[in-house]
């Protein structure tokens, strides 16, 4: 059961930020950041979801410790779903022009919330890839090893390549980053469901 919440809180992550971005006024899904959307009158949708969405990998990921097939996959994972949790505990501050009145650049100083939020989205960027970097090893069936090769290498450059867009303020920041959180979080909600299906 917990392996299917897991696989359900992966989609459920992306369905929220997908369906709030694309509906919340002055909010750009190109220009801004996942974590933008935990800021302004409707914060609270993705606070939860941050949370919520964390809570359920967490318990998906403490699963395939306790079952298998690869207790370092479940410990890399279970970092990454305590990862979630900890940036909706902690939010972004207001930036990049969102919510409207917000810096129009990033500011150089910043609350101790969103240096932890930065923290925690560290956490995240780098045991997603590492989870799969790990499953090429551990996981059964060469189609999971191939697959989970293919996409530590792509998440690894991905979020490379989305600190690189951080830095420059570019302007297509949430368009980097939503090309590979997507492909990301579905590979852990088919990971989570071949697992809950007994399948290799």
């Amino acid at each position: 059961m917990v392996l299917w919440a897991g696989a359900a809180g992966a989609a459920l992550f992306v369905l929220v930020f997908l369906v709030d971005g694309g509906s919340r006024p002055h909010y750009s899904a190109v220009r801004h950041p996942i974590s933008a959307l935990a800021l302004g009158r409707r914060g609270w949708v993705q606070t939860a979801n941050f949370v919520v969405s964390g809570s359920a990998i967490t318990a998906g990921a403490l699963g395939v410790v306790v079952e298998g097939p690869s207790v370092l996959v479940g410990v890399v994972l279970t970092v990454f779903g305590l990862g979630l949790v900890a940036s909706g505990v902690f939010r972004m501050d207001p930036m990049l022009g969102y919510p409207p009145g917000a810096p129009a650049g990033i500011p150089e100083q910043h609350s101790t919330p969103h240096r932890i939020h930065d923290i925690a989205g560290a956490v995240v960027f780098l045991s997603l890839p590492l989870a799969a970097a790990v499953g090429t090893f551990t996981l059964p069936g060469t189609p999971w090893k191939i697959i989970s090769g293919v996409v530590a290498v792509a998440l690894f450059l991905g979020f490379g390549r989305f600190g690189t867009a951080w830095e420059e303020v570019s302007p297509r920041i949430g368009l980097v980053q939503r090309a590979v959180v997507i492909p990301g979080w579905g590979w852990l909600a088919a990971l989570f469901t071949a697992l809950a299906l007994g399948l290799s």
